[in-house]
């Protein structure tokens, strides 16, 4: 490891992320570098080793098995730091997360303990959980795995694998009972190294239209013998594994989600910069209106992740809505961005193609681990609880204190307890259950002068959308068969209202204090967030906040992210640490 590697502190001005930034600054990462190699189509070797040497594949390990990870907001803001710079090297390096998370979830600690060893030696790990003729559908997997006298015999092909030829491990879905069935899949964690040539043969790399350089490909077993300590869990245990594993990893995805609006908005301030058009109102609009979505997608993205600790038992849903909506979401940012910049989004000239590659590669986050379709329709499947879990007069029914540890950022997370993941949301959604006691809140400092009249409206008409909403769910019935494309729509409302109960949440658990950011003077962001979805609501526009949101993203040209917290970005005119604080209480 590196003199500048990975060093522990807590909350989001973590060291950690500064002393990532300064390798992410090297000769690996230089734009030109990283624009030939995807143009050559070939994997960012020297980028991954800068990533090693730092030690980010030590955030891969849980801090109770020797690794680094023990606040998943943390890992979220590291992850995005290397995604603004490219998301082929993030989706690379970082699938050894995805690859090892089954066993951090379901294996026994001298499992865990020996994949920790692994991944501390550099070891890669992959997943192996799609087959070439069944996609997203795990229940059709074919690939086997038969019990004999040593151990198993596994016989099937996984495909479309990211490291499957690179990866010294993987994880492995197979099927243990011929009929299949919920309990009919098995997890196993094979060590290729172990296996004889003959057992095994990777499949071609599949040439993909975005993230090129990455090793998407696939491996073939034929009668792979694999001893019986392989086995991950219980026989029959693969897919809630999977499941839950997912919840993790989906959350997960909204770091290159996040990194891709970072660069994304970087890139209109600089093209306006350069234009000359940034007096124009619609430009000044455009990234007024692109900003404000992205600290949205922050809000949402952190909260979730600090859930992961703080609301474990109702991460199947949390997760669920933060794959469908963020990735979403920064689409739409992206597609602003392009509108701005013209011919120049496609001209791979213009800054090295770096737009015009993020352009193009974005759009896989949104297949990655479920489908934006696949992600929704898990969370219809709990529309009932959802429903039922609505306040309508009852008092807080929802986790207090969990929900105060999930959205008060300078809060320590509660240790993460794997054992808690849920396959179904135990208490509904304590974010979206607290926004009537969330608006009511905000009235009240509204009131008190403490914020501008305006937040009273947008978040007035966001609590009249959130029941109305939860009016409808009540009315849904589910059907395995035949989603009505209605219920996908209502899923879409209801992401936008866990959004809009983020932004809420934040703002009122972190006040800012003296020296805060100046998006947080006047309650700017809050006012501009809850205007951006309360429009996507189909609410009245506030658009005029754009404005003065424009004024700051400008200001911070060339000085950092913009961001809402202190130590990821400047969001106020102010780059660094030092000049961005949370106080102790909006309310004081």
């Amino acid at each position: 490891m590196s003199a500048a590697g990975p060093v522990r502190a807590a909350g989001p001005a973590s060291t950690a992320i500064g002393a990532l930034e300064k390798a992410l600054d090297g000769v690996a990462f230089a734009p030109d570098r990283l624009a030939a190699l995807d143009r050559a189509e070939a994997f960012p070797a020297d980028a991954c080793r800068t990533l090693d040497d730092y030690g980010l594949h030590r955030y891969y390990t849980p801090v109770r098995h020797g690794g680094l990870l023990d606040d998943f907001a943390e890992s979220l803001q590291l992850m995005r730091a290397v995604a603004r710079r490219d998301l082929t090297v993030t989706i690379a390096h970082g699938k050894t997360f995805l690859g090892a998370v089954s066993v951090w979830v379901g294996g026994t600690d001298e499992q865990a303990a020996w994949l920790a060893a692994e991944i501390d030696r550099g070891a890669i790990v992959s997943w192996g959980l799609t087959e070439r003729d069944h996609g997203s559908d795990l229940f059709a997997g074919e690939l086997t795995a038969v019990e004999v006298a040593d151990g198993w015999e596994l016989n099937g092909e996984k495909w479309l694998i990211n490291n499957a030829t690179r990866g010294q491990l993987i994880c492995v879905l197979a099927r243990t009972r011929p009929a299949g069935g919920p309990r009919g899949f098995s997890m196993f964690l094979v060590d290729k190294r172990q296996l004889p040539p003959d057992q095994y043969r990777h499949l071609p790399k599949v040439a993909t239209h975005g993230i090129r350089g990455a090793d998407i490909s696939g491996i073939a077993f034929h009668g792979a013998r694999v001893p019986a300590a392989a086995l991950v869990g219980a026989v029959g245990d693969g897919l809630a594994i999977t499941l839950k594993a997912l919840q993790l990893t989906r959350t997960g995805c909204a770091a290159l989600s996040l990194g891709a609006a970072d660069q994304g908005l970087a890139t209109a301030v600089e093209f306006a910069t350069e234009q000359r058009s940034t007096g124009q109102r619609h430009v000044r609009r455009t990234l007024g209106d692109a900003a404000a979505s992205l600290l949205v997608a922050e809000a949402t993205s952190v909260v979730a992740s600090r859930s992961i600790h703080a609301l474990t038992t109702e991460m199947n849903a949390v997760s669920a809505i933060t794959k469908a909506f963020v990735p979403s979401l920064v689409h739409e940012l992206l597609e602003q961005v392009s509108e701005l910049l013209g011919p120049s989004a496609t001209d791979p000239g213009y800054r090295d193609g770096r737009f015009a590659t993020l352009w193009r590669d974005h759009p896989i986050v949104g297949i990655f681990d479920g489908s934006t379709l696949v992600n929704r329709n898990a969370l219809i499947n709990q529309f009932p609880k959802l429903a039922r879990s609505w306040p309508d007069g009852r008092p807080e029914p929802w986790d207090e204190t969990g929900l105060a540890s999930a959205t008060t950022l300078t809060a320590d997370l509660p240790d993460f307890d794997p054992a808690q993941l849920s396959l179904m949301s135990r208490a509904g959604c304590s974010l979206v259950q607290s926004l009537p006691a969330a608006v009511s809140e905000l009235r009240g400092q509204v009131d008190r002068g403490l914020l501008p009249t305006p937040v009273a409206r947008v978040a007035g008409e966001l609590e009249s959308a959130a029941r109305a909403l939860h009016r409808e769910l009540a009315d849904f019935r589910p059907s395995i068969r035949d989603v009505p494309a209605t219920a996908f729509a209502l899923a879409e409302r209801y992401e936008l209202c866990f959004a809009g109960a983020a932004c809420a949440q934040v703002w009122l658990r972190n006040a800012a204090g003296p020296g805060a950011p100046a998006l947080w003077h006047d309650g700017l962001w809050l006012r501009a967030g809850l205007a951006w979805v309360v429009a996507k609501l189909g609410g009245e526009a506030d658009a005029e906040v754009y404005d003065p949101v424009a004024d700051l993203v400008l200001a911070d040209h060339g000085r950092g992210v913009f961001s809402l917290l202190p130590g990821i970005g400047s969001g106020n005119g102010q780059s660094g640490t030092e000049n961005g604080r949370f106080g102790t209480g909006s309310g004081q």
